[in-house]
């Protein structure tokens, strides 16, 4: 298994795998051709409400523990189980725009992957 968090404005590497956009709106300056996506889930993202929150001083930890029980809802938990089938098959990188993705839901995603140490 092989999962990892890279940001979208790096350029495809041979090794990414499937290469899975994880944030809600598209990366300002990008195009889809540079970005050489394979899926883009937008399910899995965090809600606004949840974003607006966090990017306005919530805590990383009480993020995490809000961004999981979203993805415990239905449409999200089948998104990814429909990832984790997809990281047994082979190499997937989480793609995301934030500066900081160790800080971010592509990190817990990471996590709930197993692609880290959580």
């Amino acid at each position: 298994m092989s999962v990892r968090v890279r940001r979208i404005y790096e350029p495809p590497e041979p090794d990414d795998g499937l290469r899975v956009l994880v944030d809600r709106l598209w990366p300002r300056g990008v195009t889809k051709e540079a970005a050489h996506l394979d899926e883009w889930p937008k399910g899995l993202t965090p809600s606004a409400k949840l974003r607006t929150w966090y990017h306005g001083g919530g805590s990383y930890e009480g993020f995490r523990a809000l961004y999981e029980a979203e993805l415990a809802a239905p449409e999200a938990a089948e998104l990814l189980d429909g990832l984790r089938e997809s990281v047994r098959a082979g190499p997937v990188t989480l793609l995301t725009a934030r500066k900081l993705p160790e800080r971010s839901h592509a990190q817990v995603l990471l996590e709930l992957l197993g692609g880290a140490d959580g």
